[in-house]
């Protein structure tokens, strides 16, 4: 099990280097969606309303997740370093390459690792079928 860089996150040893997405947004989303697949799942079995009522939940889940997302209380695509809480105030101009604010009309910056471009091998470098 690995110390946070200070030692402890929290007073408690963290056995990762990364938050998966334990957001707001993402919290948020989870919970009205287990509550429309609860609402389905009793539509199925028999309350005909549930049906309907379960897919409305749904689909109102994955807009708030979406809405929260935007809003600065979810995270960028990838993971993240755990010192990273809270609201992130860089979402207002996207996530660098996030589908959900490319949806938004958000672009970003793209994420481009800083290093020298890799070196392309002329025809005589380049390896023969021969070599293969």
């Amino acid at each position: 099990m690995e110390r946070h860089p200070s030692g402890q996150l929290g007073g408690q040893l963290t056995a990762h280097r990364h938050d998966e997405g334990h957001t707001v947004a993402g919290w948020a989303g989870f919970a009205v969606a287990t509550a429309g697949a609860i609402v389905t799942g009793l539509g199925i079995c028999g309350w005909r309303p549930g049906i309907w009522l379960g897919i409305c939940a749904l689909a109102t889940a994955a807009l708030a997740t979406w809405g929260l997302h935007l809003a600065g209380w979810g995270k960028p695509p990838g993971p993240r370093p755990s010192d990273l809480r809270g609201r992130d105030r860089a979402a207002r101009d996207g996530h660098a390459d996030c589908l959900g604010c490319r949806l938004a009309g958000r672009r970003g910056v793209p994420i481009r690792p800083e290093s020298a471009p890799e070196p392309t091998a002329t025809p005589a470098q380049a390896p023969s079928s021969a070599d293969l």
